[in-house]
């Protein structure tokens, strides 16, 4: 628990069968996570087996994609605060106490890999994700007047449950761009948010987007094309 509120991890997997027990012994070790959940979204073979070797909760989304494997996760998820990483040990755990520092004051706090200081060795954040993804960034902040933001693709974040709540009926992404849509929903509806630099390291294996060039600029795409039709899709104000 922090400050008598429940807290949940929620660990989307797809491609992580060699990361992912590492990833949730790590969020155990802390000892302030009460509840872990595994969305096994049509894993690699082998993910299942890991994952029983723990203490986290597995669930199996059948709808391939990030998007229907986080809205599941949300779903699932009945504690006060809600984490979201991804368990390819790209990420530190610990640094779950830079979001919770802000959480009181905010009802989203978004992470940001794209922090030069924080970025380690061998990291998969070259020139061309990096600018790629703070550019994006930028375009939501300017078109829509959101806070600073400088990254749309980190996949750690904190949530609190009210505002999942408030969100969670007006999703409509289910794959790779889910994130930039939250994002914007966030802003959509008037919930306070912020972002705050992570660290990001070196992943376990490959990544089925960023690890091919031509799938990232893709990907790149779609969210460009979210955040400028974003204000023209049927999404509820309230």
């Amino acid at each position: 628990m922090y400050n008598n509120k429940m807290v949940c991890v929620i660990l989307p997997t797809y491609n992580e069968k060699d990361s992912i027990k590492k990833c949730i012994n790590d969020f155990e070790a802390l000892g302030i996570i009460d509840r872990i959940i595994v969305i096994n979204n049509n894993a690699a073979d082998g993910t299942h087996e890991e994952v029983i070797k723990t203490s986290a909760e597995e669930f199996f989304e059948p709808v391939q994609g990030y998007g229907a494997a986080i809205q599941r996760g949300f779903r699932e998820a009945k504690e006060d605060l809600i984490f979201v990483c991804e368990p390819d040990d790209t990420f530190l755990a610990k640094d779950i106490y830079k979001f919770l520092a802000y959480i009181d004051d905010m009802e989203v706090v978004y992470g940001s890999r794209t922090v030069k200081t924080f970025i380690w060795n061998g990291a998969n954040m070259g020139w061309f994700l990096r600018f790629g993804n703070w550019a994006v960034a930028k375009l939501m902040e300017m078109l829509y007047n959101t806070s600073s933001l400088s990254d749309v693709g980190c996949t750690f974040r904190l949530i609190r449950k009210d505002a999942v709540i408030k969100m969670i009926s007006d999703f409509r992404i289910t794959s790779n761009f889910f994130g930039p849509e939250m994002m914007l929903l966030t802003k959509w509806k008037n919930i306070s948010f912020l972002q705050i630099p992570v660290n990001y390291k070196d992943r376990v294996g490959e990544s089925s987007v960023t690890g091919n060039l031509g799938r990232a600029f893709k990907l790149g795409v779609q969210m460009i094309w979210l955040i400028l039709t974003f204000r023209f899709r049927r999404y509820s104000k309230n």
